[in-house]
């Protein structure tokens, strides 16, 4: 989870699956935002974009940082003119205190090896109140494929020591702590939202699954015995939900939108 070369491997497999996905998430949770042409915004480990663009969108003077170059190099080729992104670590932020109206990090912080530091950072280049949006997976095992895969392993592998989650998303899934820890961070009251979208699994995946699942720990810890179960018991989930083409998996975030305290 914490190395950029892993994630610039990822971007084409990002844009295609991911992206779209989590552009949802992203244009749900700035909806009650109020952003516009003066509204000075920073997205914090933005992948390649989605609530940058949706920002962006909206006419705000955005920047995207990422601790991946790859992933900074394509949100900066696809984004407009008042969209800039830079390599930068979430966890150490170049940027002046108070600088942003508005900073969201959308699955990003959850991430952190240091995610209390990530919010502290968060806090710290927010204007006194200015609005932070904050986006986590409810699920412990997260969303998407990964929540699939999980549910599958578990019922099929009982035996598979699975891998182990980030600590920030074991943590922030739960709306008490995420409050909590929201606030210890320089934010008052935080309010959260539960979002679900469902995930649209390509079944045709399944004809190469190593190309499109291969940097996921879940799959690659698997043999080529067990992955051809797995696959086999997600194409009977999606006869059994009447699909097919696609199986959708129902993923539920935690929306957290909270203020800078101002002393």
């Amino acid at each position: 989870m914490n190395d950029p070369e892993r994630w610039d491997r990822m971007i084409a497999n990002y844009e295609e699956q991911a992206h779209p996905f989590t552009e949802l998430f992203s244009s749900a949770a700035l909806a009650s935002v109020p952003i516009g042409p003066e509204t000075e915004v920073l997205d914090i480990a933005t992948g390649i974009g989605a609530a940058a663009l949706v920002a962006a969108r909206r006419g705000a003077r955005v920047l995207a940082t990422d601790f991946s170059p790859g992933m900074v190099a394509r949100v900066a080729a696809i984004g407009p003119a008042n969209l800039r992104a830079e390599v930068m670590d979430g966890q150490a932020l170049a940027i002046e205190d108070g600088r942003f109206d508005v900073t969201i990090s959308m699955f990003g912080i959850m991430l952190f090896p240091d995610w209390r530091k990530g919010l502290r950072e968060m806090a710290r280049v927010t204007r006194p109140g200015g609005i932070a949006v904050l986006g986590t997976w409810k699920n412990e095992a997260g969303a998407a494929t990964n929540l699939l895969l999980t549910e599958i392993l578990c019922t099929r592998f009982p035996e598979l020591a699975l891998p182990t989650m980030p600590e920030g998303m074991t943590t922030l899934r739960d709306p008490a702590r995420l409050r909590d820890e929201m606030v210890a961070a320089g934010f008052e009251a935080p309010a959260i939202a539960e979002v679900t979208h469902d995930f649209m699994l390509r079944l045709d995946i399944l004809d190469d699954a190593d190309r499109i699942l291969g940097l996921m720990p879940h799959w690659t810890m698997l043999s080529a015995e067990q992955k051809m179960t797995a696959a086999a018991e997600i194409r009977r989930r999606a006869d059994e939900a009447g699909t097919v083409d696609v199986l959708p998996i129902p993923s539920t975030a935690l929306i957290a939108i909270a203020r800078r305290r101002c002393t």
